[in-house]
């Protein structure tokens, strides 16, 4: 097997950072009322910037997938161009359409005029990981020389409050004070748009540092573990039954497409499923915490970091703060392009040394899946 090295990455965020004082502004409020929800939970989340490929007036600015090629386009230089890309392997959880696949979309805003091999993983916030696995497979057999690996997401799209009209309709003419479940407000105040994008190749880069991919390991629970995030599905009699077994009336008025959360699902599971998964791999891959320089772990809310420290300490694998390094404060939480927007971020801070050792860490809590990268400098 070839090694397999990151030599480029790239972030693309759309627009302005949006302030937390704003956020109703471009997302719109329901029922003409500002959230009940929001303060707790950008207490909680501690995010103070995002962005949102949208304006004010709630029109889009730019796809899931032109926010991809913005990001890929920062890659190109060196023979690297839209028709030198052997293989493009994309990954959302906020694809734009049922089909074409958010890949191909990718890649027909990509030009050029060669045809290229193009695979998408759509999904949650592991999907970029497993877009980058891909990457790195293919390479390492010898069927690719390069590689593009990007992640973007639109999740404002989930999240405008013309979704909710209908159903807050409804339960205005139920109730005296009609509040929209805080399984669906509560992620309208946690997502954030953007991209990012890497470029792997079987050689180091020679113009800049590279991230030398040494594994990449992912798994899944959902076969002990109940559906904890959702959209385009409903529980219906205690099952998660998808859109089509709803009558399209219902469509709108149960928010059918809004993004949903089991928050006590997510809070009583997702940390401790992540340490039980990190241990196994620590125990295949012989990993020792002193082994480890930088620690990117992808968060949904800053809550969870003292949570997964304790957790970490109490399984005897301690990675102090210093070696954390996350940006969820100023650029939001991503899903699948959240891990990507981290490690460009580190590699364009010049704090990398040759030598050093990354762990990235990603948890999704759609059904309780997870992934870890490691990465040496080089």
């Amino acid at each position: 097997m070839r090694p397999v090295y990151i030599t480029k990455t790239s972030s693309f965020l759309p627009n302005d950072p949006v302030q937390n004082s704003e956020i109703e502004d471009y997302l719109g409020r329901i029922g003409d009322k500002p959230s009940k929800a929001k303060d707790l939970i950008l207490r909680n989340n501690q995010i103070k910037t995002r962005y949102y490929a949208l304006d004010k007036e709630q029109n889009v600015t730019h796809s899931a997938f032109k926010m991809a090629v913005e990001s890929i386009e920062k890659l190109y230089g060196e023979g690297i161009n839209a028709d030198s890309v052997q293989l493009v392997a994309a990954g959302t959880a906020s694809q734009e359409m049922i089909m074409p696949s958010h890949g191909v979309q990718i890649h027909g805003e990509m030009g050029g005029s060669s045809n290229s091999e193009v695979v998408s993983f759509a999904g949650s916030c592991c999907s970029g990981i497993h877009a980058l696995k891909y990457c790195q497979m293919a390479i390492a057999t010898g069927d690719k020389e390069n590689a593009v690996a990007v992640a973007s997401e639109r999740l404002s799209a989930w999240m405008r409050a013309s979704f909710f009209t209908e159903e807050y309709e409804n339960l205005q003419r139920l109730q005296e004070n009609p509040m929209i479940a805080f399984e669906k407000d509560f992620l309208r105040f946690m997502l954030s748009d953007g991209a990012s994008a890497m470029l792997l190749s079987d050689k180091p880069s020679e113009s800049g540092p590279s991230l030398k991919i040494e594994w990449i390991e992912l798994t899944s629970y959902a076969n002990t573990m109940p559906t904890c995030m959702y959209a385009g599905a409903e529980f219906f009699n205690g099952e998660l039954q998808g859109w089509t077994r709803f009558p399209e009336k219902e469509w709108t008025s149960r928010s059918l497409f809004a993004l949903k959360q089991n928050t006590k699902l997510l809070g009583d599971n997702i940390v401790k499923l992540g340490g039980k998964f990190l241990m196994e791999v620590a125990s295949k891959r012989e990993l020792a915490p002193e082994a480890i320089d930088w620690f990117l772990p992808h968060l949904s809310s800053m809550y969870f970091r003292n949570k997964i420290f304790s957790e970490l300490e109490s399984l005897g694998f301690l990675i102090p703060p210093e070696k954390w390094f996350v940006n969820l404060p100023h650029v939001g939480n991503v899903a699948a392009a959240s891990a990507f927007l981290m490690l460009d971020e580190l590699v364009r801070s010049g704090r990398l040394k040759t030598g050093e050792k990354i762990l990235v860490m990603v948890p999704e809590s759609a059904r309780f899946s997870y992934a870890f990268v490691y990465l040496t400098v080089c």
